[in-house]
């Protein structure tokens, strides 16, 4: 029986362990804190620390989970030695024949998309799945469904994608690209070659939507193998375009951009993305049109909370990055009242200043708080979130937005960002009602 190694016991990693089991693989799983045992009967567990008796086996094939850098000691040693290491969407990947996939990257909208995606393939089949960095391991989704065939909407990051070799999508985009986990990645060169690896083995039947309209795309999505499918915002001269009121992907109408719930012109290109990928994978029309006038968005993206006294309040904590937030301070035209901040990511604020005019006064929180001092004119810091909000709604006047878009990572004081989400929309419920 041939051997693998899975390193980290996340829920990924512990849908990886299974699935591999199930294959029949013999299956050691370890991580550096506790594991719990329940559902990982005939796996082999090793948990708070890497015991070095592990280098000194062979192994068939190891799995990492993505948020474990390469540069971890245990995994540095198999990376040394020359073992390929694969992330579970990899693995999955090959035990899943049946299934096609619509793939997602880039550095913002990749979860908007996704989940339009998912929601358009419903219409075609009931049957289809979502996963990925959306929140689902596609090991669990290939547990239970890896001898069918299946539309599988997939949402990767990069750090997933470092860790794939055969894996093929049907349709791929990358959304955008703009500074991100330069905690985590060599360089910024080296983030966004690692997103292109989503087309490296596509067939020229597949499609790759290629966003036209952002530079470092253009750098950087070079030797595609597939159909490429241009997009724009602000060009008709591609074959995904908006034009007279309408998304249009060559002469072919997708929908009406007045049927869109979700803010912002960045969402429309959202949704035409979405559009597009699901019409690649058979989606009819009207089935798109139809999800396209009920979709009201995404949890955590530009959510709309509460509205108390003629000020509107909005929860965009996924907002993770200067390049998101500044999407979401570009939905409102003015009289935002900001609320930012988090761990610091060594990703430049410049780009915010932009915004400067538009944003009442700026109330920063968490470790980086005191970052924003030279980004708007108006601000003040604070220690945490609930602080930001009370300031923030003593000075609110009718027609304001509050937006919660932190710019930066949760991990300062939040478990994740969804976490930080639930706890903002929790405050903000609860105010006015003692």
């Amino acid at each position: 029986m041939e051997k693998a190694l899975v390193i980290g016991a996340a829920r990924s990693g512990k849908a990886a362990a299974k699935l591999l089991r199930k294959a029949g693989y013999d299956v050691v799983l370890t991580d550096m804190k506790a594991i719990d045992r329940q559902g990982l009967e005939g796996i082999q567990v090793f948990d708070e620390g890497h015991p070095d008796s592990l280098k000194d086996d062979e192994y068939a094939l190891i799995v990492k989970n993505p948020g474990i850098p390469y540069t971890a000691p245990f995994v540095r040693h198999f990376v040394e030695r020359g073992n390929p290491i694969y992330t579970e969407i990899e693995t999955a990947y090959r035990l899943a024949p049946g299934f096609r996939y619509g793939a997602i990257t880039g550095t913002d909208g990749k979860t908007t998309v996704t989940t339009l995606l998912f929601e358009m393939l419903k219409k075609k089949d009931q049957a289809a799945q979502v996963a990925g960095n959306i929140g689902v391991p596609l090991s669990e989704i290939v547990l239970e469904h890896g001898h069918e065939n299946l539309d599988v909407a997939l949402e990767l990051s990069n750090f997933q994608l470092l860790g794939t070799e055969r894996f093929h999508p049907v349709v791929s985009t990358v959304t955008n690209l703009a500074p991100d986990h330069l905690d985590y990645m060599d360089s910024l060169a080296s983030y966004y070659r690692s997103k292109m690896k989503i087309y490296a083995n596509c067939q020229p039947d597949d499609w790759f939507i290629r966003n036209v309209d952002d530079p470092e795309i253009m750098r950087y999505a070079c030797d595609i193998p597939c159909t490429v499918i241009d997009f724009s915002l602000t060009r008709t001269d591609v074959d995904l375009y908006k034009a007279n009121g309408a998304a249009w992907l060559g002469d072919l109408k997708l929908f009406d951009v007045a049927d869109l719930k979700i803010v912002g012109d960045f969402n429309c290109g959202n949704a035409m993305m979405a559009a597009c990928m699901a019409y690649k994978l058979g989606v009819s029309i009207a089935d798109i049109q139809e999800v396209i006038r009920s979709f009201h968005g995404v949890e955590h993206r530009i959510e709309f909370v509460r509205e108390w006294n003629g000020v509107r309040i909005y929860n965009d904590t996924k907002a993770t990055n200067t390049h998101a937030a500044c999407a979401a301070l570009s939905a409102f035209d003015q009289n935002v009242i900001l609320l930012c901040g988090g761990k610091d990511k060594h990703i430049s604020f410049e780009d915010l200043k932009q915004y400067d005019d538009k944003v009442k006064h700026c109330f920063s929180f968490g470790e980086t708080k005191a970052r924003f001092q030279d980004v708007f004119s108006r601000q003040t810091s604070v220690e945490t979130m609930e602080e930001a909000f009370g300031q923030a709604i003593q000075i609110a006047e009718p027609g304001d937005v509050i937006l919660l878009s932190p710019a930066c990572s949760s991990f300062d004081q939040f478990k994740n960002y969804e976490v930080r989400g639930e706890i903002f929309k929790g405050i903000v419920q609860a105010f006015g009602k003692d």
